[in-house]
């Protein structure tokens, strides 16, 4: 089906009313990205969605937007609480997939002669790869207590310091888990690895802060041009697919028996009100923390490192988090929409929260400037600090992009690469990678994505999210 797009402005472009649609589509773009090959298939998703039951507004696709499973990847949708649905597609596989962002005390000099040395010890220290075990093995009762408690948890295992809750979406954990609607699968996908980085995109980087935007809001989140940052991204590990691995299959049966006319099974969905789709929102909860504790674990494995390496202490060293933000997730909220405070469900698959000063939710550190919205980019080239506004909440739930966005699938990006040695283009621009798996590099190359500084353009000048500094990576680990 083809969909003659509308143009609303010079960043929003909608995707009208057809069929079974319930709502339009609205899709953050500019007109060179938008009339792209690779965005016709994520444009009929957003469609797709429209037609779902209790859908508010529209369904909306950041300008990262690519194909996904069910909902796009960059895809944002709210239903009503009582009347709507929830969709494992919605939310994706890598329950709570995110990123967290630290700042140190040292500056680029500090680092660069030590960056070799640096970047192996973290690479040997950092389990990374597909089914990659972690050094901490947990006992059934302790997963349950980690799917409860989230980052509160590896907390009291010694794993961080007391103000990297403060500084992490939700505090680390979603209150609502239930680890007894977990399968024996999933339970046993993650006792072995908690503490790892997984494989595909995730990563773990070095960076400088070689840019800042607005001097007064870096200031607030402790950022300053020259300073090294470390940002991890990964998310809940096997653990999370399985979660939704099972789910899918209960509801793609639940959903027959439902009457729902869907355009695509891949959207199998339940009714948020429903015990299924209860259900569903107690299991993700528990994967959504199992991330949180993971990204929590790294963290204070990556603070171990660099002190070793660089024969500092924790006074010198400074590595403060500034936020840990996640990608994929559905959450009970509180929007006004059409001159009403409505209680939905948000779902941002591949997309990240952007609430503004003065939000409730963000933390008191940052509640006078908004929350800090991290995104990253692909390894070659940048990644962005942006701050969250209030146009956000108006248009788009309080969301923005999530990253870079793909425009090459893993395959296609193999076969460009052949006969290129990606480690070393990386290493010619003073950024060094260690990876694994053999294709791990030719997958993830720079040029299998969207050009990162066009993706921020877009969400700065749409106004759901604002610029404050810009990253330079220097050291990668990647999964």
């Amino acid at each position: 089906m083809n969909f003659k797009l509308t143009k609303i402005d010079d960043y929003r472009w909608e995707v009208p009313r057809i069929g079974s649609m319930r709502v339009p589509g609205i899709v953050y773009s500019s007109a060179a990205m938008i009339k792209k090959p690779d965005q016709a298939e994520p444009i009929k998703q957003v469609a797709n969605v429209a037609t779902l039951p209790g859908i508010l507004k529209a369904s909306l696709a950041m300008p990262d937007m690519h194909w996904g499973y069910g909902f796009p990847i960059g895809g944002v949708a709210a239903f009503d609480w009582e009347t709507g649905i929830i969709s494992p597609g919605g939310v994706g596989y890598d329950i709570n997939c995110g990123v967290r962002l630290a700042s140190t005390a040292l500056e680029e000099k500090d680092v660069r002669p030590h960056l070799g040395n640096l970047v192996n010890v973290l690479f040997q220290n950092i389990p990374s790869g597909v089914g990659s075990k972690g050094s901490l093995k947990l006992s059934v009762q302790e997963e349950k207590k980690v799917l409860k408690e989230g980052s509160r948890w590896v907390l009291r295992q010694g794993y961080g310091e007391e103000d990297d809750l403060h500084r992490t979406e939700d505090g680390g954990c979603l209150p609502n888990a239930d680890p007894e609607l977990i399968s024996q699968r999933a339970l046993q996908r993650g006792q072995k690895q908690l503490g790892t980085l997984g494989s595909g995109n995730h990563f773990l980087e070095i960076g400088v802060v070689e840019k800042v935007y607005d001097a007064d809001v870096a200031r607030v989140f402790g950022l300053q041009q020259g300073q090294i940052t470390l940002m991890i991204h990964c998310g809940s590990r096997g653990f999370g697919y399985q979660v939704c691995d099972d789910f899918l299959a209960s509801m793609t049966r639940h959903v027959q028996k439902l009457g729902i006319d869907l355009p695509d099974r891949q959207l199998a969905c339940a009714m948020i009100r429903s015990g299924m789709g209860e259900r569903y929102l107690h299991a993700m909860a528990c994967a959504a923390n199992y991330a949180w504790a993971n990204r929590q674990v790294l963290l204070h494995r990556s603070r171990e490192v660099f002190q070793r390496v660089l024969g500092i202490g924790p006074r010198d060293l400074q590595m403060r988090l500034v936020y840990d933000v996640c990608h994929n997730i559905a959450k009970k909220e509180e929007h006004i929409i059409d001159g009403q405070k409505r209680t939905v469900c948000v779902h941002r698959k591949g997309a990240t929260r952007s609430f503004p000063s003065g939000h409730p939710a963000v933390c008191e550190e940052y509640r006078s400037v908004g929350q800090p919205v991290i995104i990253p980019g692909d390894m070659g080239t940048a990644s962005y600090v942006l701050v969250g506004t209030e146009k956000a909440m108006e248009e788009t739930f309080g969301s923005t992009c999530h990253g870079a966005g793909r425009v090459l699938s893993r395959k296609a990006a193999k076969k460009a690469s052949k006969g290129r040695a990606i480690h070393r283009e990386l290493e010619d621009k003073g950024i060094l990678v260690r990876w694994t798996g053999r294709s791990t590099l030719a997958e993830e190359m720079p040029d299998a994505y969207k050009e990162i500084s066009e993706v921020i353009a877009i969400v700065h000048g749409a106004g759901i999210s604002r610029k404050v500094a810009k990253l330079r990576p220097m050291g990668v680990v990647k999964g």
